[in-house]
């Protein structure tokens, strides 16, 4: 089992001091860092974190939104670090507790994600009713077509077909 920290500011001009200082009085094993926006989707250390994570191993963080910025992502994580059969532990977010003897936790997270699955619902729904009344206004047509009769590439692939 190894205690897995995880630091992330959002520019490089931002001090991380304070999250070492937090992890480090904890005892970490190893600290990723990162110095790059929450909401940018290519997290280099993040993802070598999660690579290298092992069965036992707990992955802190000083407070949820230095690992993620939104909901989805964060349900995501967690269903990842659970899988490898890891924990995640927030210091600030104190009722985040993965492991398997956390009860609060465990309803928390079910809650979360019947939240985020209603609002991904809600989401669907109205794109639905969006695309009902352009088509009665007739303003939907649907995706346009990548490829037509008179397309170049389609007239070559029937003379070859031919």
């Amino acid at each position: 089992m190894r205690k897995i920290g995880y630091i992330r500011v959002s520019s490089t001009s931002q001090n991380p001091s304070r999250q070492f200082q937090q992890l480090n009085e904890i005892g970490m094993d190893i600290i990723f860092e990162e110095k790059v926006s929450g909401a940018a989707k290519d997290r280099e250390q993040l993802q070598k974190m999660l690579e290298d994570l092992q069965e036992g191993d707990i992955i802190y963080v000083t407070d949820l939104t230095r690992i993620t910025r939104s909901t989805q992502n964060l349900f995501e994580l967690i269903d990842l670090i659970r899988r490898k059969k890891a924990s995640l532990k927030s210091l600030k977010d104190t009722w985040l507790d993965l492991s398997e003897n956390n009860p609060y936790s465990q309803f928390l997270i079910t809650v979360m994600a019947g939240v985020n699955q209603l609002e991904r619902d809600l989401i669907r729904m109205r794109q639905r009713e969006g695309i009902e009344l352009a088509k009665k206004e007739g303003k939907f047509k649907g995706r346009l077509k990548k490829y037509h009769k008179n397309h170049a590439g389609m007239k070559y692939a029937v003379k070859l077909y031919k």
